[in-house]
């Protein structure tokens, strides 16, 4: 199931491509307006989701870096030893660690994270993410899935 990291490096691609795209047309704080519920706004997060630990002194940044760095060494394991018919979590794993090594990637180039993708509904505003955030979550969500339903059928 190996051959499924084709879709990590698609999440990569995607994921440097379009921060490098929101870094050029956007700058620090600018909100452009896409849809009435969703705006790119450029914003750099030195924490973890909802920037967890942002306000650090710096440590953060190579905590995450070698925590996501070493999930991503067991992710290749679990996904190196799965069966063919687990063709969801392989999935699910190659997401997770496409997005896992996209912000690798901007911490160890820049110190930080780049968010671009802002919900907001009447006021209220969701965190800011990106592509690689995206793909985690979906990820997530694909194993749940597969745990909760997909798993019982295949027993």
């Amino acid at each position: 199931m190996i051959r499924w990291l084709w879709l990590s490096l698609m999440v990569i691609l995607l994921d440097q491509a379009s921060k490098q795209f929101a870094e050029s047309m956007l700058t620090l704080y600018e909100s452009v307006t896409v849809l009435p519920f969703f705006d790119l706004t450029l914003l750099y997060n030195k924490g973890a989701a909802f920037s967890f630990l942002s306000d650090q002194g710096g440590w953060q940044r190579w905590f995450f870096i070698i925590l996501a760095i070493g999930v991503t060494i067991v992710l290749i394991g679990w996904l190196w030893r799965l069966k063919c018919e687990e063709q969801w979590i392989a999935v699910a794993l190659s997401l997770i660690i496409g997005g896992a090594i996209g912000n690798v990637i901007d911490r160890i180039l820049f110190g930080q994270v780049i968010d671009f993708l802002h919900f907001h509904y009447q006021g209220h505003y969701f965190p800011a993410f990106n592509v690689a955030d995206s793909a985690i979550t979906v990820g997530v969500a694909i194993m749940l899935f597969d745990a909760l339903i997909l798993a019982k059928k295949r027993e």
